[in-house]
Formats: structure tokens, sequence, C-alpha cells
């Protein structure tokens, strides 16, 4: 007899595991949770950490501490998903299958889509902050550099907090201005937009903080290879198709991204999307083909931004259309795109940008003005989300 799950979720993320707790918080008794991570993973702390901000130790936990009580861990990777046999493969060859599914497995870093990244973060001269064991590097790198030139790049399409690329420019030219070297140092920033933030309020706020420090921006560009052994990239600009050569004394760079290979050749992926991410209804969550398919977080759809904020607004919405639909009844709680991005503008300030599908801003935090760089909302980035989220987030308290 093979394992069976009246609701499977793959993925101990940030999605999966708080929408366990939920489930469990609901009644529901026969969950399991397919991860085969031991560890498990705060990512918004690591641009505090390449930043110098914060010790990388905080950022990680043991997985098994924040399993959620009573439902079952299988340790292993999801491979393959049959939709219409109900049925998920695993790398070690189980079978398993489920009434209900949720895919929230996270999303692919695609280091080799553009030549030469994946061997340049591995030089002496290039860093990512994507990577837990790198972030250290990133601050080892910006805290030895007094002169030269400072390249921070993103890539075009969706990717795991948007705002991650600039942060660490901000916090890296603001330490540059502290030490009294930043007149030294050119920095550059080479952005896919065609602005800095796809809300205009936001945008207006970050061409001040760039201008203050007086960062160099390529918008509609891209790095489009990179040979770190003669620490030069190649930045093509989109708008125009012209390309130009940079040579970079530091560079931090970050990969494409997309869905897991293996999920993109799975029929729960959106034909009309070649990243391979679920396809499911933009406010319900709930897939458009396989009713009993809920998926959420970085692998879904849906086209918002695929940060923790989102998660904590998808959760509740997910857990509410899977238990109503557990029931026979319609999926009708709403999700609206809620979307939030902490940018760190300097070493104690931060610019907190919400908005939702209408791209307009969505403040949660009354009688604040957040559409400015400010110290309070510093301290909610470094101390407040950590502690919101190991002890209500992932529980499922909030």
């Amino acid at each position: 007899m093979g394992i069976h799950h009246k609701i499977l979720i793959i993925g101990g993320g940030n999605a999966g595991l708080s929408v366990a707790a939920r489930l469990r918080r609901a009644g529901q008794s026969d969950i399991g949770v397919l991860e085969p991570s031991d560890k498990h993973y705060y990512q918004p702390l690591w641009t505090l950490v390449g930043g110098g901000r914060a010790p990388q130790k905080e950022s990680v936990r043991d997985q098994a501490a924040v399993m959620p009580k009573g439902v079952a861990w299988i340790r292993d990777a999801a491979v393959d998903i049959d939709p219409d046999a109900k049925m998920v493969t695993t790398a070690g060859g189980a079978e398993i299958g489920y009434d209900y599914l949720v895919v929230s497995p996270g999303i692919q870093l695609d280091w080799d889509r553009i030549p030469g990244m994946a061997a340049a973060v591995e030089s002496p001269g290039a860093s990512s902050n994507f990577r837990y064991d790198l972030a250290p590097k990133t601050w080892d790198l910006i805290r030895g550099m007094r002169s030269g030139t400072a390249v921070f790049t993103m890539p075009a399409g969706p990717i795991k907090c948007a705002g991650a690329p600039q942060k660490i420019a901000y916090l890296a030219a603001d330490y540059w201005r502290q030490q009294g070297v930043l007149g030294n140092v050119r920095v550059v920033m080479v952005l896919p937009t065609p602005g800095m933030f796809g809300v205009k309020v936001f945008a207006d706020e970050l061409e001040r903080v760039v201008a203050k420090y007086g960062i160099e921006v390529r918008k509609s560009s891209e790095m489009t290879s990179v040979d770190p052994d003669a620490q030069e990239m190649v930045i093509t600009d989109h708008a125009t198709g012209a390309s130009e050569t940079l040579h970079y004394d530091m560079l931090h760079t970050v990969p494409p991204q997309s869905a897991p290979d293996w999920l993109k050749a799975t029929a729960l992926a959106d034909p009309n999307n070649p990243a391979g991410y679920v396809e499911v209804d933009k406010h319900t969550l709930q897939h458009n083909r396989y009713p009993t398919v809920f998926s959420l977080g970085d692998a879904g759809s849906t086209p918002n931004s695929k940060t923790g904020a989102a998660i904590r607004k998808q959760a509740p919405v997910l857990v509410q259309n899977l238990l109503s639909v557990m029931e026979g009844q319609p999926a009708e709680a709403s999700y609206s795109g809620y979307g939030s991005c902490p940018l760190t503008t300097a070493r104690n300030r931060m610019l907190l940008a919400e908005f939702d599908y209408s791209l307009q801003p969505a403040p949660s935090i009354p009688l604040i003005d957040t559409t400015r760089e400010r110290w309070d909302m510093w301290l909610l980035k470094r101390y407040g989300l950590p502690f919101m989220y190991w002890r209500f987030i992932l529980p499922g308290r909030a």
C-alpha cells in the first residue's frame, strides 16, 4: 500500500508550512508535507547579512523545529505530479496519493541561463545574496572596497523579492558614504525595467535615493554575459538593442528565476507561460483545470510580487477556499494581489512599498507615511518582521 494523505503539501517553506499550520488549526488531521531540506531559512534577512546589518545564523532554523505538530513530514522531494491520477512521485521513488494538493515548492534559481554567472559568484570579485552561503561574502566584498566600479544587476522576469537587487546597492553605497570613500566608487545598477519600481510613488522616492548616492542606473537593461576571469560583463539595453562591456571590481548579481524544471513538465504548469508556474486563478488560488489543486507562493502563476508578504495574505485565502471545496462549496475567498517590498534605502532607513493587483499603494499601517524612507520602518525590517515570521506567520497565526 502506497502513502496517501487527504491533503498533501509540496514544499516546507513559508507557504507550505503556514498553510499546513492553518489547516491543523482548522481541525484537519491528515496532512502530509513533502520537503527534503532539514533546514528552514528566513530568506528576507539575507540582504541584511550581505549588507553587514544582521548575522547569518539568525536566518536559519532546523526544519523539525518549525514543522507544525501533527503533520506528517515526508523528507523527500517531488519530481512529478499526475493530477489525473492524484499522485505525486518523489526523488526517492515513492508514490504519494492525495485527495487535495497544495503546490508550493518555491522558485528555481537559473544560474546557468546567463553565461558566466554560475562561475562568477564562485570567483573572488562577485557574490549574490540569493544564496545563504554567499551572503556573508557580499559583506566581505563591500567592506573591502575603497575604490573602483561596483555593479548590481537584476534579471528580467519574476524573481523572489524583486526589490532585493536594489536594496543591497543602497546598503553598500551608504556604507561607503559612512567610510568617506563613496566618491571613489562608481556604483552602477542594471535594471530590466523602464522605471525604478512599478508603482509611481515608490519609484519617485527611489529616484531620490539613487540621486543621493550618485548611482548610475541602466534601465531596460540586463547583464547578458559575464567573464569572471577578466571581471567584465556585457550589458544589453533592451530598448535600443545596444550592448556595452563594463569592467567591475565588485559584482552583486541575481539569477533569472522560474518554476522548478520538474514542475514545468507537469500538466499543472501554465501552458501560456514558459516559466512553468502552476496555473491558478489569481484571486482564489485554485487551479483553473484541476479543482482539487491549489498553489501559492513563488511557484504560483499569480501576477503579484513574489514576496513573503504576499504569502501571508494568500495563505488564509487558500485555506478558506480549500476547506470550502472539501465541503462541496465553491471557492469564494479572494486574494487582492497584496504584496510588500521592504526596501532598505540606507543602513538605518527603509521604504515599505505595499501594493496590490491595481498597482496602487495599499498601506497596512495607519497614521504612518510609508511612501518615504523611515527609521521606524528599518526597525520593522530588522527586528519586527523576523519575529513575526518565526512566532506568528509560520505557525499560522498571522
